[in-house]
C-alpha cells in the first residue's frame, strides 16, 4: 500500500563564492599567505602593490555582456558541509617559539640540517661491516622513529628485508646488527622498548652503585618501578629507602626519547605565528590584527588596458571575443579576491575584539581564575555572525598576549555553578585543581575524593568522577603515580 508524506528539510546551501570566504576565514597566517601566493600566481589579473583599483568595467558591462554568453554556474545542490569538514582544518602544536613580521618582531630563519636518520647513516659508515650486515644496519636505521625506537617486531622486519631488499638472513643476525645500531649516538637509539632505550643509557655511563641499582631494577622490576610500588623494591633488592632514591634520580635523568634530542630533526620542529596580539597600553587593551593578514593588492592594468583595447576597437572578431572573455573572468576573480580579503580582515578583528572585551579582566591580570564563561554562542550572539564562523576564527588562530601565545579556542569553558550559585568557569576550577596538586605532599598524594572535598570546601561542589576528568585533561597522572620517595 502506498502512502503519501509531506516532510521538510532545512539545509544551508551556498555559492562557491561563499565557501571560499570561509575557507580563507579559517586560514591562520601562515596557510593564508599560501593561499594568497598560490592565488598571485595562478591569476595575472591580480598584483600586489597600493595602485588603485580603476572603476573600468562598468563603462562596457552591458556591452560585453550582451556580446558574451556566459555560462552561470548552479549553486542549488552545494551542500556547505561537503566543502568544509574539520579534517581541513590545520592542527598546530604549541611546542614551539613564536615569531611574527610585524615592526617590533622579525622571524628567524632555520638552518637546513642533515635528516635524523642521515646522521644515523653517517655514523655507520665509520663501522665495519660485511655487506649483508650493512644492508641490514640500512634497512634498521631506516625503521627509527622520531622518538628513536625501532618498534617493528624482528620477525617483520626479517620478512621485509626478504621482500624489499632481497636480503635473506636470520633473526639472530638482525639481532647482532641491532646491538650495533643501538651503540650510535644519540645513547639510546635504536631501542625497541621503553625500559631497553634507559638501560642502553645507563650502560653507556660511567657505573656506579646508584647506576648498577638502576640498572637492576630497570631489568628485574620494571613493571613495579613504573607503578611506583616504593615498598615492593626495597623489599625486593634489599635496599635502604636512600639507595633507592639515588637510582630514581639516575633514571630520572635519561632521556625516554632520544630521536628528540637531535637538532637536526627538523621533522621536530613546529613554527607558529600569532594571527594577534594584545597588549595594554596606559591600562586599556589593544588589540592588532598580524599585518600580514592585510596584504595590499589591485586589479593589473594591463589587463584594464586589453580590456580598453577591445572596447575601442572597430572590429570584435571571435578571437578576440574569447579572449576578452578570460580577462573578464580573470578580473571578476581578482576582483572577487581582494573584496573576500577585506571580508575577512573585518571577520578575524571584529570576532577577536569581542573575545577581548568579554575576556577583559583575565587579558588585563592574566589570572585565569578570571577567565568567564565563553561559549562559541556567546561571541556569535554578540556580532551576529554564525557560530560556524566563530568556530573557525577560534579553532586554528593564535593570539599573542603578554602571558604567551595560545590558540584562540582555548579561551572558551564551559559554566557550572559554585555554592554561591554564580556561574564560573570550568577553566577557574581546574586552575585551582592544578595548584592543589602542585601543593600536595609528594609523599602522600591526594586522591581524588580527597581532591574533590577540597575542592568543595573551596566553594566548588562538584563530583569525584568530575575531578578525575578535569585531572586527565590537565594531563595529571592518578595519586599513586605521583607519589615520590
Amino acid at each position: 500500500m502506498l502512502k503519501q508524506h509531506l516532510s521538510f528539510k532545512l539545509s544551508q546551501k551556498l555559492s562557491p563564492q561563499q565557501i571560499q570566504l570561509m575557507k580563507l576565514i579559517q586560514l591562520p597566517t601562515q596557510a593564508f599567505e599560501q593561499r594568497l601566493k598560490q592565488e598571485l600566481e595562478e591569476n595575472p589579473a591580480l598584483e600586489t602593490g597600493k595602485e588603485e583599483l580603476d572603476n573600468f568595467e562598468d563603462e562596457f558591462e552591458d556591452e560585453f555582456n550582451d556580446e558574451i554568453d556566459s555560462e552561470s554556474i548552479n549553486t542549488e545542490d552545494i551542500n556547505i558541509d561537503e566543502y568544509l569538514s574539520d579534517d581541513e582544518i590545520p592542527e598546530y602544536r604549541t611546542q614551539a617559539n613564536n615569531y611574527s613580521a610585524d615592526d617590533e618582531e622579525r622571524t628567524v630563519p632555520y638552518a637546513a640540517g642533515t635528516s635524523f636518520n642521515q646522521y644515523l647513516l653517517n655514523q655507520l659508515n665509520t663501522i665495519y661491516l660485511s655487506d649483508d650486515e650493512w644492508a641490514i644496519a640500512e634497512f634498521l636505521v631506516g625503521s627509527v622513529d622520531e622518538s628513536g625506537y625501532i618498534r617493528r617486531p624482528i620477525n617483520d622486519i626479517l620478512d621485509d628485508l626478504a621482500f624489499t631488499q632481497n636480503v635473506y638472513t636470520e633473526a639472530e643476525t638482525i639481532k647482532k646488527v641491532l646491538k650495533t645500531v643501538q651503540e650510535l649516538d644519540p645513547p639510546g637509539v635504536g631501542a625497541t622498548s621503553l625500559e631497553e632505550c634507559l638501560i642502553i643509557q645507563l650502560k653507556r655511563k660511567e657505573i656506579t652503585a646508584s647506576i648498577e641499582l638502576a640498572i637492576a631494577i630497570l631489568e628485574k622490576s620494571f613493571d613495579q618501578f613504573t607503578k611506583k610500588h616504593y615498598q615492593k623494591l626495597i623489599q625486593k633488592h634489599n635496599i635502604t629507602e636512600e639507595e633507592l632514591r639515588q637510582a630514581i634520580s639516575e633514571i630520572e635523568r635519561l632521556n625516554p626519547k632520544p630521536g628528540g634530542s637531535y637538532s637536526g630533526n627538523t621533522r621536530m620542529i613546529e613554527h607558529i605565528v600569532p594571527d594577534f596580539s594584545i597588549k595594554i597600553v596606559d591600562g586599556e587593551l589593544e588589540l592588532t590584527l598580524n599585518g600580514r593578514n592585510a596584504p595590499e593588492l589591485h586589479v593589473s592594468r594591463g589587463y584594464n588596458n586589453m580590456l580598453e583595447g577591445y572596447k575601442n576597437s572597430k572590429e570584435k572578431s571571435k578571437s578576440q571575443k574569447d579572449t576578452v572573455l578570460f580577462i573578464k573572468q580573470k578580473l571578476d576573480a581578482a576582483k572577487w579576491f581582494i573584496d573576500a580579503i577585506k571580508q575577512r580582515q573585518q571577520t578575524l578583528f571584529i570576532t577577536m575584539n569581542t573575545i577581548m572585551q568579554y575576556q577583559e579582566e583575565y587579558f588585563l591580570t592574566g589570572d585565569e581564575r578570571n577567565l568567564r564563561p565563553m561559549i562559541l554562542k556567546d561571541i556569535a550572539d554578540t556580532i551576529q555572525m554564525d557560530v560556524s564562523t566563530v568556530s573557525r576564527v577560534a579553532n586554528s588562530k593564535y593570539v599573542d598576549t603578554p602571558y604567551g601565545t595560545r590558540l584562540i579556542k582555548d579561551y572558551f569553558s564551559e559554566s557550572m555553578k559554585n555554592d554561591q550559585g554564580e556561574d564560573v568557569s570550568t577553566k577557574e576550577i581546574k586552575k585551582i585543581l592544578e595548584n592543589v596538586i602542585t601543593e600536595e605532599e609528594k609523599r602522600k598524594p591526594l586522591t581524588d575524593d580527597k581532591l574533590a572535598d577540597i575542592l568543595k570546601e573551596k566553594g566548588y561542589p562538584i563530583a569525584r568522577r568530575t575531578v578525575a576528568k578535569y585531572r586527565e585533561q590537565l594531563g595529571i597522572p592518578v595519586a599513586r603515580m605521583r607519589k615520590e620517595i
